[in-house]
């Protein structure tokens, strides 16, 4: 675990000079994470090969380069006092060589757990010592011969990529060795893991925040609901979860938080099976998809949260205020009715539902499956948030 660092260490914001934050990554994530850096009085500098991004619409200053740019991150490092980053992939080399120049969080060894599977379930397993909560039974395939000796027992499973998977890319259901070789050289042979499929009841995932100076502070447990490997909407409180399986799933989440020696916010995604059981999937080092309803629902959103983890102030307060219903809209919303050429969809409409927030990430090029915005429905009764969802969907000609 990482030592800890006084909160007089912190980096406050100012205006002259400014305080400077940076970011790896120019996507949606890193451009709420700019809104809520400014907010607080910071100036933010992202760094992202493309120059048309989100992050960098938003941001004080956009360093155009590959994540891998050595001078790019040379000159990123010398201008932000804390630099973090907004999706899992970027290089962890690339962490390391910034850390070298100011303080990065989450380091690179916690962001490379995270990267690779096969280290991330066996950091799940070590901390199941404590939580009691295991990965899902797999077994890694390096290379073509290893498949004949995988144990019957793993069928059905789900083959997945070691490296580089994302909403629901880079993973293929089998039920059989024969479909597990197809599909391993479909995947150009890289390091898999095969894990079985367990009876799923439905998902859940857990967002803590964890501070330089080793306090921590972990959200309401989220009920999450995929369509086609990406997440449609996110229910807070989950209407499912079991008071002793939110109990179960926050303290797993800290305990993994705290094993990492982890600074900022982490997302831990979990299975809930049909006998009430929990299993430990993934997690996200970074904000979260399925915490964007703390935007709207919560004292601190998750991004303010990330703001003071990194810059080394205390943690905001992780309450929720209003119950939520976050739905995510696809790209798929401007080409409803079969349509050919892109239609905005009627936003208008859309916020005259009670309880709407609408987030719309800057994204000029929309297309089947993209991620192009959120809106979150909050109201006293989660009942009420629900029903607005529901009239969303009906709206968009989104299936409910």
């Amino acid at each position: 675990m990482s030592t800890s660092i006084p909160r007089e260490n912190s980096f406050k914001p100012s205006a002259a000079p400014s305080t400077w934050l940076g970011v790896m990554g120019g996507g949606q994530l890193g451009r709420m994470f700019t809104h809520a850096a400014q907010a607080m009085g910071y100036k933010v500098a992202v760094l992202e090969p493309a120059s048309d991004c989100p992050a960098g619409h938003a941001a004080d200053h956009l360093i155009a380069a590959a994540y891998t740019d050595p001078d790019a991150l040379i000159k990123l490092g010398a201008q932000c006092v804390a630099i973090t980053t907004e999706f899992e992939n970027v290089p962890a080399e690339s962490l390391s060589l910034l850390a070298e120049h100011t303080f990065v969080a989450p380091t690179a060894s916690c962001v490379s757990i995270a990267q690779d599977r096969l280290a991330e379930k066996k950091f799940f397993t070590a901390c199941a010592e404590v939580s009691g909560v295991l990965p899902a039974p797999h077994q890694s395939i390096a290379n073509a011969s290893e498949i004949d000796a995988l144990p019957e027992t793993l069928f059905p499973g789900i083959l997945k990529t070691v490296r580089l998977g994302y909403d629901g890319k880079g993973q293929v259901r089998v039920k059989t060795k024969d479909e597990v070789r197809t599909a391993f050289e479909h995947m150009n042979h890289v390091d898999c893991v095969l894990e079985k499929m367990l009876p799923l009841a439905y998902e859940v995932s857990v967002l803590a925040a964890r501070g330089a100076d080793g306090l921590a502070v972990v959200y309401p447990i989220a009920e999450n609901v995929h369509r086609d490997g990406i997440l449609f909407t996110t229910t807070v409180p989950g209407p499912n979860v079991s008071a002793d399986c939110a109990k179960s799933a926050q303290a797993a989440a800290l305990e993994i938080i705290h094993r990492l020696g982890y600074v900022g916010v982490l997302c831990v995604e979990f299975f809930v099976l049909s006998d009430g059981s929990l299993v430990v999937n993934e997690m996200a080092p970074r904000p979260h998809n399925s915490g964007h309803y703390t935007m709207d629902a919560c004292v601190t959103s998750q991004f303010a949260q990330q703001v003071r983890a990194m810059a080394r102030l205390p943690l905001g307060d992780a309450r929720q205020h209003s119950c939520a219903v976050m739905l995510n809209l696809l790209g798929d919303l401007w080409f409803a009715n079969d349509a050919q050429l892109a239609t905005e969809p009627a936003w208008d409409k859309l916020l005259a539902l009670k309880g709407a927030n609408l987030h719309l990430y800057g994204k000029d090029d929309p297309r089947p499956g993209r991620k192009m915005g959120h809106v979150t429905f909050v109201a006293e009764d989660l009942a009420d948030a629900q029903k607005q969802c529901d009239a969303a969907c009906q709206l968009l000609g989104i299936e409910a």
